[in-house]
Formats: C-alpha cells, structure tokens, sequence
C-alpha cells in the first residue's frame, strides 16, 4: 500500500495495489474510488483532502500486538 498527498491540488491518494485501473467512480462526493476489471478496488483518492482530513501529512501506521 502507498499513500501519498499532492498539497499543490490538495489530493490525497491511497493505492491498495498496482492492478491497472479499468473504472473510477465518485460514489461519494469528494472521493474518487478506482477498481480494476474484476471490480476489486485499487485505490482510492481524497479530493479537497485538506478539508476531510485533520492533518493530510500525519500518517499513523499500527499493527495489533
């Protein structure tokens, strides 16, 4: 998984995995989801990521004991 943040366009991209993108919907607004061609999502884009995030730069990773 890679995510990275785009401060200049304010978008923040989370990408599951590096499957070619075959459609891309905005279910929700403000939230562009890309799926490969059986459907599995690939990856999954924030826009206006400044506004829905407290701080788009802090990424906190954990594993559970």
């Amino acid at each position: 998984m890679k995510i990275t943040y785009d401060s200049e366009v304010d978008v923040m991209r989370i990408i599951f995995n590096y499957s070619p993108i075959e459609e891309s919907d905005e279910e929700i607004l403000g939230f562009i989801v890309d799926y490969d061609k059986e459907g599995n999502i690939v990856g999954l884009e924030i826009l206006d990521a400044s506004k829905q995030i407290d701080n788009p730069r802090l990424v906190e990773y954990s594993i559970p004991k």
